[in-house]
C-alpha cells in the first residue's frame, strides 16, 4: 500500500548490500560514516527530511530515523545503513518502534539490495507499524514490489537469509524463530507452507507452516476453509490460518493428494490406498465427514475433477502399465477411457462450462496441457513451450487457467523441484508467471481456486538445515 510522507523511529539490536532500514521520522543527522558493523549509511531516494543512524556499542543497538514515501511499487525512499558483501548472507535483528501510533505503514526493514538506486532489485523483511510482517521483493530494476505476508503478527526478531538465488524469512520472539522460506542443504528437514497468491498482483500470504509434508489444497465453496492431505488423512483449516482439524474419512486412512469438493459443496472425492492391494481407489463421502462410498472398481485410480453438474468424475488411471484419462459416474458404474494415444496422460479437469476436459500429456515430447471434449474427441494441444506443464486448473468464472511448470529436463512430477505456477488468460491465451517456488508433487495436484476466482491456494516446500 502506498503512503505519503510518514514518520517513525526504529531501534534494532544485534550485498550486494545488506541493510538495516527505516522509512518514517524526521530527525537531524548526517550520512556517509561508518556505524557499528555497517560501513556506511544515508538516504535512498528523494526523502523529505534527512535520516540518521546512531549506534550504542555498550548495548549493541542501532537507532535509525528516516523519512520517505515508502518502500513499495517501483521506487523506494528510506534511511539505509549498509555493508557490501557477496555470496550468501544472513542478517538477524530484534526490532522495536519508538513510541506508539504514527503511520500504520511505517516499516522496519532488513534488506538485501543490489544498489543504492531507489528502483533497485531487492529482497527484504518488512515489519509494519501495525505488526504486519512480509517478505518483499523487486525482481527487476524499476519493477513493482511483491510480497509474501507472514501469519505471525508483530514478531520481535527478524532474520533474512540469501542462499543462492533464494531469499528466506525467519520470524519469532526472543530466541525462537519460525521459518517462511528455507531451501535445500545437506542434512535437512522438510517444512511445508500452505499459501495463497492473488492473481492480479502476484502477492502471496502464508496461511500455515508446519514440519513435514502437507499437500494439495482445496478451497471450500464458502471461501472460509481449505482442505489438504497429510500422513494419509484429510485436514481442514481456516483460510485465515490457525490449527487444522482432521476430517473423519472412516476406513480411508491412506488418502493421497488427489481429492476434490463437488460443485454443490456437499461431497468430497478422495483417492485412498488403504484397501485391498493398497492401490489407489476413488471414494466419495460427505464434505462434513463420514463413511466413504467406493466409486472405481479398478486400481490404481486417482481422482482429479468433477463435472459441473456433479454427476461425473474424471480421473487418471493406470491400466496395463499406462496412465490415461477416464471418466466414471459419481454414483459408480463403468469407467470410460478417453485417451488412448502414446504417452503419459494425467491431471484431467473439466472446464467450468463443461465443454472440455483439460489434461496434461507428454505425447509431443514434453508434458504439455491438452484438452478434449468430454467424450474424448477433438484432442488438441493448449500450451506449446519449453517447459513440462502439469495439472491445469480453471477459475470458477472460467477466465483463468493456472498450472504447474517444471524445467524441461525434469521427468514426471517429482517433489522439491524449482517450479513455477503460471496462469493463462482464456480470452487471449496469454501466459504469465504467478509464483516461483520449491515445489512440484503436492503443490497444486488438484483444484485450488478461491470461489471468487481471485486467489489460488498452493503448497511450497522448504528443506531447512538441521
Amino acid at each position: 500500500m502506498k503512503t505519503r510522507r510518514s514518520t517513525g523511529l526504529l531501534v534494532l539490536a544485534g550485498c550486494l548490500f545488506f541493510v538495516l532500514a527505516v522509512f518514517a521520522l524526521p530527525k537531524s543527522g548526517g550520512a556517509g560514516q561508518r556505524v557499528g558493523l555497517f560501513e556506511n549509511h544515508g538516504d535512498v531516494g528523494a526523502v523529505l527530511h534527512p535520516g540518521s543512524v546512531d549506534y550504542d556499542a555498550s548495548k549493541g543497538t542501532y537507532t535509525i530515523s528516516g523519512s520517505g514515501e515508502n518502500m513499495w511499487f517501483s521506487n523506494d525512499e528510506f534511511q539505509f545503513a549498509w555493508k557490501k558483501v557477496s555470496g550468501d548472507v544472513t542478517l538477524t535483528a530484534d526490532i522495536a518502534f519508538e513510541g506508539a501510533g504514527g503511520n500504520p505503514h511505517r516499516k522496519a526493514v532488513l534488506m538485501i539490495r543490489q544498489s543504492l538506486d531507489p528502483d533497485s532489485v531487492y529482497a527484504d523483511i518488512a515489519r509494519h507499524g501495525v505488526g504486519l510482517t512480509s517478505l518483499q521483493w523487486r525482481e527487476e530494476k524499476g519493477g513493482t514490489t511483491h510480497e509474501v505476508q507472514a501469519n505471525i503478527n508483530a514478531p520481535q526478531r527478524l532474520r533474512i537469509e540469501k542462499r543462492g538465488d533464494y531469499f528466506y524469512m525467519f520470524l519469532g520472539h526472543g530466541n525462537d524463530l519460525e521459518t517462511s522460506r528455507p531451501e535445500p542443504a545437506a542434512q535437512t528437514a522438510l517444512y511445508s507452507t500452505l499459501e495463497q497468491v492473488a492473481i492480479q498482483s502476484g502477492d502471496r500470504r502464508e496461511i500455515y507452516t508446519t514440519p513435514g509434508r502437507v499437500e494439495a489444497p482445496n478451497w471450500t465453496p464458502d471461501g472460509n476453509s481449505l482442505l489438504f492431505n497429510r500422513n494419509g488423512r484429510i485436514e481442514k483449516i481456516s483460510a485465515e490460518g490457525g490449527q487444522p482439524q482432521t476430517l473423519d474419512t472412516g476406513f480411508a486412512t491412506q488418502c493421497n493428494n488427489d481429492h476434490g469438493i463437488s460443485p454443490d459443496g456437499s461431497s468430497l472425492a478422495i483417492s485412498d490406498n488403504s484397501q485391498e492391494d493398497h492401490e489407489s481407489l476413488i471414494y466419495v463421502l460427505p464434505l462434513a465427514g463420514g463413511t466413504p462410498r467406493r466409486v472405481t472398481s479398478k486400481a490404481p485410480s486417482y481422482f482429479h475433477g468433477w463435472s459441473p453438474d456433479g454427476k461425473t468424475v474424471t480421473f487418471c488411471g493406470e491400466r496395463n502399465g499406462k496412465f490415461d484419462v477416464y471418466t466414471i459416474p459419481a454414483a459408480g458404474g463403468e469407467e470410460t477411457q478417453l485417451t488412448k494415444d502414446a504417452g503419459h496422460n494425467d491431471g484431467p479437469e473439466y472446464s467450468p462450462d463443461g465443454k472440455y476436459i483439460y489434461f496434461n500429456s507428454d505425447r509431443s515430447g514434453l508434458e504439455q496441457v491438452w484438452r478434449m471434449h468430454p467424450d474424448g474427441t477433438g484432442q488438441e494441444r493448449v500450451t506449446n513451450d519449453d517447459n513440462n506443464d502439469w495439472f491445469p486448473h480453471f477459475s470458477p468464472d472460467g477466465k483463468w487457467m493456472v498450472f504447474l511448470s517444471y524445467p524441461k529436463d525434469v521427468t514426471g512430477h517429482p517433489a522439491n523441484k524449482d517450479v513455477w505456477l503460471r496462469i493463462m488468460s482464456t480470452s487471449d491465451g496469454k501466459i504469465q508467471p504467478l509464483a516461483h517456488l520449491l515445489g512440484g508433487q503436492g503443490t497444486i495436484n488438484v483444484a485450488s481456486w478461491s470461489p471468487d476466482s481471485q486467489h489460488v491456494a498452493f503448497v511450497s516446500y522448504h528443506l531447512l538445515p538441521q
